[in-house]
């Protein structure tokens, strides 16, 4: 962690992109804190649990035949089914058949909402793995007997497979359902920016939300740019492995907690982040060059866009002359006139509060004044 992060957040000056439906406020919270501007744009939608026809009738249809377990996998999941349930006029239906099976919770929150609704779990494991619970399954035998699996959005890969492999009969029980957003233009905005590396890092809480990035690219046909965008300039974080997996198909690398929750995700971005800027000594000074700002010793300074463009371009050959022509061609907009370089580079000057920290090379072009016995480092060799 760097000395200046108290002053302004390890994430200064990054900026992060938000694809959570459920919880992205807290999630954009966390951020913020830690200094990152953050797009948020959801993947996804669920369906309110009082409207799931689907919901609805797997209830009723277990009210009328009872299973012999019942596996709840979240809290605000198994809530969420007592409160419909009560809405619909079947609560109390529920709870009768919820009293006379065996429920197994996944962990302790879980647990939670079970005593809360006036229940007791027949069995939690201590780590909230799903893996566990199958474990237990297996070892009492399912063989013949009628499972109920609360689904919880995220796939539960090889859970309902292994059950019924050995002779179950598993019934899901859809707590949430994902939908596409209903407005689509602010994930269209989001993939417009991912393109345009005008993101530093993505964040996905749930497959489905990758799942649904990554069709609606591939519905504008942009998927390749998309793709080629998160495999070099934009980091993917997921919150666990399962999320990753649709990623993970499509070759690109992400980076996870080792706890799959948001806080651990966000401490994951704070490390990641600062580690992939580029650092250089120059004029005397060491610059760290972030998504939308810069660090000069240690201090953020801010860089609008057109600079930004400016100084990476720069500093992609460090200490070398660039030509006003390229890095014209640098600056976003496309425009023709090279006067638009002296304008974004004297606003980048005065932005970084160190003007000697860019060198105009007359008649040739500009270079980054990098000290001379960094040269051999960042010769381009």
């Amino acid at each position: 962690m760097h000395d200046d992060d108290a002053q302004h957040g390890p994430l200064a000056g990054f900026t992060v992109g938000v694809t959570a439906a459920r919880r992205a406020e807290e999630l954009g919270t966390l951020l913020t804190r830690r200094g990152a501007s953050v797009l948020h744009a959801p993947a996804l939608r669920i369906v309110p649990l009082a409207d799931d026809s689907e919901l609805l009738a797997a209830t009723k249809e277990l009210i009328g035949d009872a299973p012999d377990i019942v596996i709840a996998t979240t809290a605000i999941g198994f809530r969420g089914w007592v409160e419909a349930a009560d809405g619909w006029g079947i609560g109390d239906g529920l709870l009768d058949l919820l009293r006379g099976v065996e429920l197994l919770a996944r962990g302790p929150k879980v647990k939670g909402a079970i005593r809360a609704a006036g229940l007791t779990e027949a069995w939690s494991p201590q780590s909230e793995s799903m893996a566990e619970v199958m474990d237990r399954l297996l070892e009492e035998g399912v063989s013949g007997r009628r499972v109920a699996l609360q689904l919880h959005g995220e796939p539960l890969p090889g859970f309902v497979e292994s059950l019924r492999a050995a002779g179950a009969e598993v019934v899901g029980v859809p707590v949430y359902r994902w939908m596409p957003p209903e407005d689509i233009a602010p994930l269209d905005r989001m993939l417009d920016i991912t393109v345009a590396r005008g993101l530093d890092a993505l964040t996905f809480t749930s497959a489905p939300a990758v799942a649904s990035y990554l069709n609606r690219a591939e519905a504008r046909g942009m998927l390749g740019e998309v793709l080629e965008a998160l495999s070099h300039d934009v980091l993917s974080a997921c919150v666990g492995p399962v999320t990753a997996l649709p990623l993970q198909a499509k070759g690109i690398d992400t980076v996870q907690p080792e706890r799959f929750r948001l806080g651990p995700l966000v401490q994951v971005l704070c490390s990641q982040l600062p580690a992939r800027a580029r650092t250089l000594p120059v004029a005397g000074h060491t610059v760290e060059i972030r998504g939308h700002a810069v660090l000069v010793d240690g201090a953020l300074r801010p860089v609008p866009p057109a600079g930004m463009a400016l100084l990476q371009a720069l500093a992609r050959r460090p200490g070398w002359v660039v030509s006003r022509a390229d890095l014209l061609r640098s600056l976003p907009g496309g425009g023709t006139d090279e006067h638009a370089v002296e304008t974004a580079m004297a606003r980048l000057r005065t932005s970084l509060g160190a003007p000697r920290l860019i060198q105009t090379v007359v008649k040739r072009g500009y270079r980054l004044a990098l000290d001379p016995s960094a040269d051999s480092k960042y010769d381009g060799s």
